[in-house]
């Protein structure tokens, strides 16, 4: 066989595991290494692993993983989530699905401290699903904005998918985090749009709820402030260029442990808990990592990539027809494939291909656009079935809604990341202006 026969051959056995649920590390390790040996030998492959596998785990850039990681687990001790939800609910309650939309404010503000969907979504879940059921909103408007509200996680900063394809593509995190505001905003806003909608057409499905005072609501607004220090502080210093992304990382981590400590009432124990759960993150993030960089390196000897760069390069195919086709495939992948699968497998062939082609852009600026479109479509899968694991999460929570109900109440909001893709491909300036503005300052 060819080398090229070999790749491709690969790349079917890949999803083929990953289809039957093997472990994406191990999956692309397995693979990787056979395909390896196929195409270069024994010997190649050892002296291989030898480098990269010292090379990939002592990259600075990698640093900023775990800190956010940690700086994550300590948000969820410290209660923050809690009082997301509260100040939202409060100010939003009365309007009609108003509590819906407190749900979708609580999960992007606690995505700007956290980094993961799977957390934001359960733990906003914990927090606003009695809410919703108290005022008898519809269990597919009530557990749809929840999952939905949870792939803020991915997009918003700090992102560890976001810092992931960073390193892939070899861009500047500051740069991507910059980047990824405006479009995190417009992912927030057309989600609360999504729920007026919903609730214009079927009023009973987001019934309005009291008026609080406004005592009330300043008092919850004040509740918010180590939120938006944290935000303020870690973020604001990252991109104004007071911090690199791995200083920010670890200030956030400092400032969440003292209001952890101090306003969360957390102990030894839950310290301790919080260390475990990031070393464990790490541990799974950095397994995988190595198995997409020895797939990678595999892909590379069988010219795969290379080849399909110069085949859409001479195809003909204008380059937004060319990034209009990933993103379809992206969302049919989403089908079948977590968030983190799709970037490891796709960018290393995608990204040569968009690469090769003329946008009308500076290469850091496409990196940034295709990145930013890469992560809303991906963040899509996590509410697609039959995969879409914030809808597990969500379900695992909502037992009295059947979990056909949630797919259907995610359906708005994968409209509106339709719209907001359609959008970004239509006005990279959407991408683009936050980062040349701060470059220009």
């Amino acid at each position: 066989m060819s080398g090229l026969e070999i790749g491709v051959t690969g790349f079917v056995v890949l999803l083929i595991l990953l289809a039957v649920r093997i472990p994406i590390g191990v999956a692309m390790m397995g693979v990787g290494i056979v395909g390896y040996i196929s195409i270069a030998g024994t010997v190649p492959l050892l002296s291989y692993l030898k480098t990269e596998t010292y090379w990939r785990f002592t990259s600075f850039d990698l640093s900023v993983a775990p800190l956010f990681i940690l700086m994550g687990q300590f948000a969820a001790k410290a209660g923050l989530s809690q009082a997301l939800f509260r100040a939202a609910n409060v100010w939003l309650g009365h309007h009609r699905g108003g509590v819906a939309m407190a749900a979708v404010g609580g999960c992007a503000g606690f995505a700007s401290i956290s980094g993961s969907s799977l957390a934001t979504a359960a733990l906003m879940g914990q927090v606003a699903l009695p809410e919703l059921k108290r005022f008898n909103y519809a269990g597919s408007l009530a557990t749809g904005c929840l999952a939905a509200g949870g792939t803020l996680g991915i997009l918003i900063p700090p992102s560890i998918i976001l810092i992931i394809y960073a390193i892939m593509v070899e861009a500047n995190i500051a740069t991507l985090f910059q980047a990824a505001f405006l479009p995190g905003i417009f992912a927030a806003l057309g989600y609360l749009l999504a729920i007026a909608i919903v609730v214009r057409i079927n009023p009973e499905a987001g019934p309005a709820g009291p008026r609080a005072p406004r005592s009330e609501q300043w008092a919850a607004l004040f509740d918010i402030w180590p939120v938006l220090l944290i935000f303020i502080l870690v973020m604001g210093g990252i991109y104004t260029g007071i911090f690199t992304p791995t200083e920010g990382a670890a200030v956030g981590a400092l400032g969440t442990f003292l209001i952890a400590v101090t306003k969360g009432g957390m102990r030894l124990k839950g310290t301790i808990d919080a260390v475990l759960g990031t070393a464990s993150t790490t541990a799974m993030i950095f397994l995988i990592l190595l198995g997409a960089a020895i797939f990678n390196a595999f892909l590379g000897f069988s010219e795969l990539p290379n080849l399909a760069a110069d085949f859409f390069k001479n195809s003909g195919m204008t380059p937004i027809m060319v990034v209009f086709g990933m993103v379809v495939l992206y969302i049919l992948m989403g089908f079948v494939m977590d968030s983190l699968s799709m970037i490891l497998l796709t960018v290393p062939i995608f990204w040569p291909i968009i690469a090769g082609l003329d946008f009308g852009m500076e290469i850091d600026d496409v990196k940034l656009w295709f990145g930013i479109i890469s992560l809303i479509v991906v963040e899509v899968g996590l509410i697609t079935p039959p995969v879409g694991l914030n809808v597990f999460v969500i379900s695992s929570m909502a037992k009295d809604v059947p979990m056909i109900e949630t797919f259907k109440g995610v359906i708005p909001f994968f409209l509106s990341d339709c719209v907001r893709v359609a959008i970004i491909l239509a006005f990279p300036v959407v991408v683009l202006w936050l980062p040349n503005v701060l470059k220009l300052n």
